[in-house]
């Protein structure tokens, strides 16, 4: 079967403009992703052209003149996404970094992001309430206006006006901080979105939440009052992490009436606030989390972000919403061609983790950042959590050169077993002292008693009446300490390293092996996110190369990463 005569949309002639026929130089045209791209008929076959003179319709041409049978417009990276998200977020890229726990996402990845127009999201969890405050007092100079970029609609809509971007300023947020469900530490969460008040944070990432509670509500519903046009104004803002649509229902609900009753009676927020409350949702983003590391469903992109913008469609039908309710995707972005599988889905913006890891802004250590760049995509797997422990609930780490999750199953195989500490045959006990604790159980209990007299004494009190307890809190010191030893690359404990990490690590190492992105010292978060989001881009214009009949050569379509991407004299 022979293929149907391509449609005629024009003619074009090269005046003033160049024609793509060798593979270099149509490559090169693809990969100039700002500029408009012409598929015309010449004697050679299909070729591609820049500029020129293009007459789409017209029956006339002149004899040098070619046939114009596709068309592939520009497609500027600050064009992928949603362009409210960015508008609201004060952003120029649609590209969140998202919060590592224990400090992973650091201030420096925060800072870089922000540097580079896009979203960071330091990562508090595990942290004291000291760090997560000492964390703030240096990301402080990230809030207040933000100067509105070319990219921006603000930008834009000054541009439409005749003004200088720069004459444009908008109070958004250029940074978030985690504020991680603690079904066992309420005290703990309860702090947290205390700091956060007291220290005017206007962004967070609610992350492992499996029912709402008073607190993230609390901080969410902050201040909210009616605008000089009669807008409802919410000057906190909330991006959900989820992976559940039972879960995700409720961010993209307003708070119920119980629950704004409580924070009636608390004093948190004032009954003409909790009518306008019930206008507005608790999170007007969220974040589809497929396979990822750390707190994770395991559950596949390609069908959990449909599910979730389904969500969406049907929130934003029962409630009538002003503010347009919007979803992300994260687990698995890790390549050009993911992203831009997220962003051909629907994706307002996508969420990088495991891979910003690996980069040397990240708060772990030079050790774990080779074990990274040496993961493939089956080197991890699932063990129990030190934060929901008692609840079974697990978290994706990397297995290769460690041996964290057989020893974390263990310590979950005997609290299952055993009502205490000392129903614990001897010869086990002695195992986890010599092996994973390297001291005894009651040196562990008074350590734990210490952490806890600060943070959350109830636990100690609890622990003190319940063996349960006061075991599930010694062996919680073990999962904690273990996340800590491979931030900080304790060398005697290389084999207890807990490295939270996704299949996406493996296919970005697939992606980048051979090139300079390889190597752990050359991944940096900014040239990172410009290879992903220029790679995204190419492969947006690919596509419709594709559908339009013009031959996709598999050299073609392989995007090799730059050092030079997203430098101002790379053309993008």
């Amino acid at each position: 079967m022979t293929s149907p005569a391509p449609t005629l949309l024009g003619w074009w002639s090269s005046i003033g403009g160049t024609l793509a026929l060798d593979p270099t130089s149509i490559a090169t045209a693809v990969h100039d992703v700002n500029s408009a791209l012409m598929i015309v008929n010449t004697a050679q076959g299909l070729g591609l052209a820049q500029g020129g003179m293009g007459s789409l319709g017209s029956p006339h041409h002149a004899s040098s003149s070619h046939p114009i049978v596709g068309l592939v417009p520009p497609m500027p990276l600050e064009h992928l996404g949603d362009a409210t998200f960015r508008r609201d977020h004060g952003l120029r890229y649609a590209y969140v970094s998202g919060a590592m726990a224990a400090g992973i996402g650091s201030e420096r990845i925060v800072e870089e992001m922000a540097a580079q127009g896009m979203l960071g999201v330091f990562g508090s969890a595990g942290l004291s309430l000291a760090r997560v405050e000492a964390a703030i007092d240096r990301l402080a100079h990230l809030s207040g206006d933000r100067t509105a970029g070319p990219g921006d609609q603000a930008g834009a809509l000054a541009v439409a006006a005749g003004l200088a971007p720069a004459a444009v300023r908008s109070p958004r947020p250029s940074y978030g901080i985690n504020l991680i469900h603690s079904p066992n530490e309420q005290a703990l969460e309860r702090s947290l979105v205390d700091l956060y008040l007291r220290r005017g944070v206007k962004l967070v990432e609610a992350s492992a939440y499996l029912d709402l509670t008073p607190h993230v509500v609390r901080y969410r519903l902050h201040g909210i009052h009616r605008g000089p046009m009669g807008e409802i104004v919410t000057p906190n803002r909330v991006i959900a992490k989820v992976s559940r649509i039972e879960v995700g229902s409720k961010f993209f609900a307003p708070p119920t009436a119980k629950m704004l009753s409580l924070l009636v009676e608390q004093g948190a927020i004032t009954g003409e606030q909790a009518a306008l409350a019930e206008k507005v949702p608790i999170a007007q983003d969220i974040t589809a989390e497929a396979d990822s590391g750390g707190h994770t469903d395991n559950r596949p992109a390609l069908t959990l972000l449909p599910t979730i913008l389904a969500l969406r469609d049907r929130a934003m039908a029962q409630y009538q919403f002003e503010q347009p309710l919007r979803v992300g995707a994260a687990g698995g972005i890790s390549t050009p061609a993911s992203a831009a599988a997220a962003f051909a889905m629907g994706a307002a913006y996508v969420l990088v983790g495991s891979v910003q890891q690996a980069c040397v802004e990240s708060g772990t250590c030079d050790a774990v950042r080779q074990m990274l760049a040496e993961a493939e995509q089956a080197d991890v797997t699932m063990c129990p959590c030190a934060d929901m422990f008692e609840m079974g609930v697990k978290v994706q780490v990397l297995k290769r050169g460690t041996m964290f999750p057989m020893r974390a199953a263990k310590l979950y195989e005997t609290y299952r077993n055993y009502a205490g500490i000392e129903a614990i045959p001897t010869a086990d006990r002695e195992w986890l002292e010599k092996n994973l604790f390297r001291t005894s159980l009651n040196e562990v209990w008074r350590q734990t008693v210490d952490y806890f007299s600060t943070r959350d004494p109830a636990q100690i009190d609890k622990g003190e009446r319940d063996s349960k307890h006061q075991m599930a809190l010694i062996f919680r010191w073990y999962l904690g300490q273990s996340s800590r030893w491979a931030n900080s690359g304790e060398p005697t404990r290389r084999m207890d390293y807990q490295i939270w990490c996704g299949p996406a690590m493996g296919a970005f190492n697939e992606w980048t092996r051979g090139t300079f992105l390889a190597q752990p010292a050359n991944r940096r978060v900014g040239t990172v996110a410009f290879n992903l989001l220029h790679g995204a881009a190419v492969m947006q214009r690919l596509n419709l190369l594709r559908t339009q009949g013009f031959p996709v050569s598999a050299e073609l379509g392989r995007i090799v990463p730059s050092p030079t991407c997203g430098t101002p004299t790379t053309k993008q």
